[in-house]
């Protein structure tokens, strides 16, 4: 789906996490960060444990360039992953802060 009939669901009241994921994930793709970080907000508003969103919120503040955002969002993350007991995602995330760390040292 293209963000059009995405855009669509949302505005019929079709609203849930994973179309606010779906959302999130194609306005990252096109580069448009702030409506990434307005949908993927959104998603982990809904499910505080779907740790894919985590991932690309992170993500999405990253590519905007707000590094402390980032941060947060991959904190929440790997909490999120753990409770849920989703280990890769965890590690995915936390590799993330140790580069955000190092990106901010250099």
């Amino acid at each position: 789906m293209d963000v059009q009939q995405l855009e669509a669901m949302l505005a019929k009241g079709r609203d849930s996490s994973l179309l606010r994921f779906s959302l999130g994930k194609c306005y990252l793709d096109l580069a448009d960060y702030p409506q990434a970080v307005t949908h993927l907000a959104a998603s982990v508003g809904q499910d505080p444990g779907y740790s894919a969103a985590w991932k690309l919120l992170g993500k999405a503040h990253l590519e905007a360039g707000d590094l402390d955002a980032a941060q947060l969002a991959w904190e929440d993350g790997v909490a999120a992953a753990e409770k849920k007991g989703d280990v890769q995602a965890g590690k995915e995330m936390a590799v993330f802060l140790k580069r955000l760390d190092r990106k901010r040292l250099s």
